[in-house]
């Protein structure tokens, strides 16, 4: 079995502010050794922006990609589900979407981005915004949604631009494999791309090495093709 790749250190992490949506966002941001390359968003979980997510944005820096991670709930981090569900339920995917458009313009604002476009990674809440924002931000051209939670209608995907690789697990039962299908044909239908969404023998938040529900080859297989997936759009 492949381990995953690990923070080591080497990129520069920092703290960072920006303008979004009208008021100051934060965020998380990970440089590659090389000092530069191609940017990707990094979409927080319904917990918020964990040190999983920062340790997300640290494993895609170390391959290379310049990754930020915004802070959707204003540095609030839930540590049950029915506080995260709060959390979750008060944020709008409207407003959800226009802070990430707004991370977009501050990624591909610095001069350490290589890209002219950005991917977007997203685990659980933030795979659903993976795939809110790519369908309306034409700037997003590689769109990974890790058990992407859907929250009401399907997005509009006639503006999509981005290609779609998603990871699913098959024991999730709060994301029926019916959903998935569904999903794939939407995306055709409505956008002429078709979706690479791929199945594997894991449950929900099988890629998220804090929680109980990890599955360390489920997410192995994930990212091996995410990262040439990312490398390959973005350049």
């Amino acid at each position: 079995m492949t381990e995953l790749p690990k923070s080591t250190g080497a990129p520069a992490h920092q703290n960072v502010t920006f303008p979004s949506g009208g008021t100051t966002a934060h965020g998380y941001l990970a440089l590659p050794p090389s000092g530069s390359g191609p940017g990707v968003i990094v979409i927080q979980e319904w917990w918020g922006l964990t040190d999983h997510i920062a340790d997300v944005a640290d494993r895609l820096a170390q391959e290379g990609f310049v990754a930020l991670a915004p802070d959707l709930y204003g540095g609030n981090v839930a540590h049950e589900s029915e506080e995260a569900l709060r959390m979750l339920q008060a944020l709008p995917v409207s407003r959800g979407v226009e802070l990430l458009s707004g991370a977009v313009n501050h990624l591909l604002s610095l001069p350490e981005v290589t890209s002219d476009t950005v991917g977007a990674v997203g685990f659980c809440m933030g795979g659903g915004f993976v795939l809110y924002l790519a369908a309306a931000d034409p700037r997003v051209s590689a769109a990974v949604p890790f058990y992407g939670v859907i929250q009401g209608e399907l997005p509009d995907f006639s503006g999509l631009k981005a290609q779609v690789l998603g990871h699913y697990g098959e024991l999730d039962q709060s994301i029926p494999v019916e959903s998935i299908d569904s999903l794939g044909k939407a995306i055709k239908e409505q956008s002429g791309i078709t979706a690479d969404l791929r199945l594997y023998p894991a449950d929900h938040a099988f890629f998220n090495d804090g929680r109980p529900v990890y599955d360390a080859e489920s997410a192995a297989l994930a990212w091996q093709s995410t990262v040439p997936f990312l490398h390959e759009q973005l350049g």
